[in-house]
């Protein structure tokens, strides 16, 4: 479960990692960048408040008004009117005794200016820029003197100090660091959408397939292919080798890798490329590879319409050379069998021979001889099935077979105790009853009629298994016969007996498989738990 929760999609890593990524950088730059922006706006108004104050330093008539008896009726309206220009929280201009004759508040204006902050400027003349309280609070100003021309000297008469309050500044820098937060909102929206899109594109070209998915595909196509035995090569759509199993390096007679190599360099007299042409099917076609005659296959791969690459696989035929001699070697040894059933008749018509002619020894003789050959399949019958049941249904199956031609086997190594109570016989009967009915039905248009039965219980079924060479069921029908009513015969009341047989086994909670064997002919398996909640 712990993996399962760890395990996070492609696509939520992609995205995690974008946004990531984005963040970080949007986060940096706005910063570095709040952090250039107070400064410049730091630089920008000590700079103004100082030039502001060497401004207003040199108007002649702020100089001029100093020496009147009323200054302020002069300079507070210069003052503002240069304020409202230049922004500024407040201009105070005061003579060098430290008498102020501007300010914003003219509550404040008797009030002395002499202080420390100000005796660069009254006594040594400099210009500068200083932070500190203020009248309206925490301020930076631009502090410059005022001189008036005596001769060819300067006296110092007064002092300007232009000052701009902190919290505006601060408000200011704030404001531009709203529209910088708002900017970086929108890039990180546009980054996220932009991630979500390249997340969806990349899951379409991993086909939704997630990376541990790819890698399990990868691993288990690689085994795949080196363990078929048939050659399989892949080709991309320009002929070049993007897969090959070692089955065709071996037919081939090549070593090494070969990935990414012209297929016509490794196959000469290749056909791929009229598949990469024409997109068609080229099925069970002959040629030679190393000299040796192969039957190939080949198919393209389509993607969107489009031919993309193709797939040969392709077998020596001197191995399918061989399955039909094996083929041969079973059906002559199916004919052997039928010889000696045909054998088995012939030694039945002498037995009636040497009766009728009063050859009573020799006949005796030849029961023994033949009884011999039966008596395993009695011990079967009466030492291995212990069910009183399954013996009866088995032995009337013997005697019917027997009248029908039909050579009915038991299974040597077939074992079974009594059966549990909850079987119930009557199902027990419909169920062997119709399957070994069916059996024989199967193999009546045999020449060679067999059906063999085998049953077991070691384990937690008792399982039963009814085999017959007839013609088998095909595979379209499988699905359908135990269905009410159905029968592959052209008959009337028929499709009731397997219909049956799956009724009893629900009852009894068993199940039945039914397959074609490769020698012909259909075997049903029974299986029924042996435990009644199992």
């Amino acid at each position: 479960m712990l993996k399962r929760l760890l395990r996070v999609t492609l696509q939520t890593k992609i995205l995690g990692l974008i946004i990531s990524l984005i963040l970080m950088m949007i986060i940096s730059l706005t910063v570095i960048f709040a952090y250039m922006e107070s400064k410049q706006i730091k630089e920008q108004k000590a700079q103004l408040a100082l030039q502001t104050a060497k401004t207003v330093s040199l108007i002649p008539a702020v100089e001029q008004a100093l020496r009147t008896n009323h200054p302020s009726d002069v300079i507070q309206p210069i003052v503002n009117h240069v304020q409202d220009e230049v922004g500024a929280a407040f201009i105070i201009i005061g003579n060098r005794e430290g008498v102020r004759y501007s300010f914003t508040d003219t509550q404040e204006m008797s009030k002395s200016i002499k202080s420390g902050g100000y005796n660069r400027a009254i006594v040594f003349g400099a210009n500068y820029n200083s932070t500190g309280p203020s009248p309206l609070g925490s301020s930076l100003k631009g502090t410059s003197p005022i001189y008036r021309q005596v001769g060819d000297a300067k006296k110092l008469v007064g002092v300007v100090t232009v000052g701009f309050l902190t919290k505006d500044i601060q408000q200011e820098i704030w404001t531009k660091m709203t529209t910088i937060g708002l900017f970086a909102l929108v890039v990180l929206l546009f980054g996220i959408v932009g991630g979500v899109f390249l997340t969806k594109n990349i899951r379409k070209d991993t086909l939704g397939l997630e990376p541990h998915e790819i890698a399990a595909l990868y691993r288990e196509r690689g085994a795949i292919l080196q363990s078929v035995k048939e050659g399989v090569v892949a080709v991309d759509e320009k002929g070049l080798i993007t897969m090959i199993n070692a089955s065709a390096c071996d037919t081939i007679g090549v070593e090494g890798d070969l990935s990414g190599k012209s297929i016509k360099q490794v196959i000469p007299n290749t056909r791929l490329y009229s598949v990469l042409e024409n997109g068609t099917v080229d099925r069970n076609q002959e040629m030679i590879l190393n000299d040796r005659v192969v039957i190939a296959n080949r198919v393209p791969i389509i993607e969107k319409g489009r031919v993309v690459g193709a797939v040969s696989s392709f077998r020596d035929k001197t191995e399918l050379r061989d399955m039909v001699n094996t083929l041969s070697e079973v059906k002559k040894y199916s004919e052997d069998l039928r010889a000696q059933t045909h054998e088995f008749k012939n030694k039945l018509y002498v037995l009636s021979g040497m009766l009728q002619l009063g050859h009573y020894q020799e006949a005796i003789d030849m029961i023994q001889v033949e009884a011999a050959s039966q008596e395993n399949q009695s011990q079967v019958i009466f030492n291995q099935i212990h069910d009183p049941n399954v013996q009866a249904i088995l032995l009337g199956k013997i005697s019917q077979a027997s009248e029908k031609k039909i050579h009915f086997t038991i299974d040597r190594h077939s074992s079974l105790d009594v059966l549990p109570e909850h079987f119930d016989i009557s199902k027990i009967i419909t169920i062997l009853g119709n399957l070994i009915d069916n059996a024989f039905e199967a193999v009546m248009v045999q020449e060679d009629r067999q059906v063999a039965f085998f049953t077991w219980d070691v384990g937690n079924d008792v399982v039963f298994e009814v085999a017959d060479n007839g013609k088998g069921i095909p595979e379209h029908h499988i699905s359908k016969i135990f269905r009410q009513g159905y029968s592959s015969k052209a008959s009337d009341n028929r499709g009731y007996g397997l219909a049956n047989v799956k009724e009893a086994l629900d009852s009894l909670g068993g199940t039945i498989e039914v397959d074609n064997q490769q020698t012909g002919g259909a075997i049903f398996s029974v299986f029924i738990p042996i435990n009644k909640n199992s």
